[in-house]
């Protein structure tokens, strides 16, 4: 199973800086140690044309060459050096990466990725570049040409099943009116952002909401996607931040409670042979092993699936 990571691009934050960035490098350690049958590949950077399918040309350009404004810094969260911009778009590209592979194998992820509070015009909440909307672009782009070549082709239709605790405003407000795809977002209603961005499907869970409502609600909500789109790709947030020692989640949902979460995504796009493509999100555990361990949960139950898919390919 094909995985793309790019944590080797570490950001220069100021010493108590709350983003854990060294949990991108640990989950890879571990997939290493644990799941041999991964294969981790460096993810390639995002073009300036690819970035701008979802993406205002200017604000490329400013996180390109160092020009973004410092509100607009303070927004995202980070400071702007050369390591953001590259890491930015090799988070990108990482997704777009694990879209291509799943088109064709069923399964692959990101190690990072889930930038879904990035806006067209701007970023925020540790949100640089949208990976998960630049990728659907890309791939209506690219089904397009393939699927269309000679004739008028409908486009790709593509879910995104977004399971961060923090609603996903920045793909919402991307996909605004675009009936190709279907935004689905499960967050803590008193959670950020404060303002949210009205998706297809929002299910808003109360502080405190622990696993058998929580996945409750996961159940009734794909029951409305189903009900209301046929996805063809689907794009998977798997946040490790609804985990119950989440410093940033305020929901109290257990390890095995996101395993289940997990397991009942991959299932549900498995029984209907429709190809997954995952990222990590948000994770912000007050003890940072237990956001590794979520994650690598994830991608056990991910590689799970991946070998089915393989035991059904022509």
């Amino acid at each position: 199973m094909h995985a793309y990571y790019a944590d080797h691009f570490v950001l220069p934050l100021p010493e108590g800086h709350r983003f854990p960035m060294a949990k991108y490098r640990l989950l890879r350690d571990r997939i290493t140690q644990h799941l041999p049958g991964v294969s981790l590949q460096v993810a390639m950077p995002a073009s300036d044309s690819e970035l701008a399918l979802a993406h205002t040309p200017e604000y490329v350009d400013a996180i390109a060459d160092g020009t973004l404004a410092p509100p607009a810094q303070r927004e995202i969260g980070f400071p702007w050096s050369e390591a953001m911009a590259e890491r930015a778009r090799r988070s990108v590209g990482a997704t777009v990466a694990a879209a291509r592979v799943a088109l064709r194998e069923g399964i692959a992820g990101n190690l990072a990725g889930g930038t879904h509070h990035a806006y067209a015009d701007k970023g925020s909440g540790f949100c640089v570049f949208n990976d998960v909307a630049v990728a659907a672009r890309l791939m209506q782009v690219e089904w397009a040409r393939t699927e269309g070549a000679g004739r008028v082709a409908r486009p790709l239709r593509v879910a995104v099943i977004d399971l961060d605790v923090h609603q996903g405003n920045g793909t919402a407000h991307i996909f605004r009116g675009d009936h190709s795809v279907f935004t689905l977002s499960l967050h803590g209603a008193r959670n950020f952002p404060f303002r949210k961005e009205p998706g297809d499907l929002d299910v808003e869970l109360p502080d405190g909401c622990a696993d058998p409502d929580y996945l409750q609600a996961l159940e009734q909500a794909l029951e409305t996607l189903e009900q209301r789109f046929a996805p063809q790709l689907v794009f998977y947030l798997a946040g490790a931040d609804p985990h119950e020692g989440d410093r940033l989640g305020r929901l109290a949902v257990t390890h095995d409670g996101l395993e289940a979460r997990d397991r009942r995504v991959f299932d549900w796009a498995w029984q209907r042979r429709i190809p997954l493509a995952f990222a990590m999100a948000g994770g912000y555990g007050r003890n940072l092993e237990d956001t590794v361990l979520a994650q690598l949960n994830t991608w056990r139950v991910a590689w799970q699936y991946h070998q089915r898919w393989q035991n059904v390919r022509p």
